[in-house]
C-alpha cells in the first residue's frame, strides 16, 4: 500500500466535499464516483467513500444502491490492502464489483504512481 500524494489527497477531499454539497443528486454522485477512483488504493479513504455513497443512496431511498454499498463497505478495505480492486471503477452498485473502467485524464495524472 502506497501513501496518497498531497495532490491526490487534496482532490479526494474536494470531491468528497462536493459529494455532500452539490446542488443535485446526480452531481453529488459524480463527485463521489471521482473520489472513489482516487481512493481505491487507500483502505480508509476507500471505505469512507463507500460510507458516503451509502448515505446518499439512503437519502434517495434507493434499496439496490444501498445494498450494493453495504457490500462494498465490507470489501473495500480488504480490496485496497490486497491491491485487488478494479481500477477506474466508479464504485456504484451498477458498475459491478470487479469491472475496471477508464480513469478520467485529470484523475489519472494525479493518481499515477511516481
Amino acid at each position: 500500500m502506497r501513501a496518497i500524494t498531497p495532490p491526490a489527497r487534496a482532490m479526494y477531499d474536494r470531491e468528497m466535499a462536493a459529494g455532500r454539497t452539490a446542488p443535485t443528486a446526480q452531481e453529488r454522485w459524480r463527485h463521489l464516483e471521482r473520489a472513489h477512483i482516487i481512493s481505491q488504493p487507500h483502505p480508509w479513504l476507500h471505505t469512507r467513500n463507500h460510507v458516503a455513497m451509502l448515505a446518499l443512496a439512503l437519502t434517495q431511498r434507493d434499496r439496490g444502491e444501498s445494498l450494493g454499498q453495504v457490500i462494498r463497505i465490507i470489501v473495500a478495505a480488504p480490496g485496497s490492502l490486497s491491491g485487488r480492486y478494479p481500477e477506474g471503477n466508479t464504485g456504484r452498485a451498477s458498475a459491478g464489483l470487479t469491472t475496471p473502467m477508464p480513469i478520467p485524464d485529470d484523475l489519472a495524472e494525479i493518481i499515477s504512481p511516481e
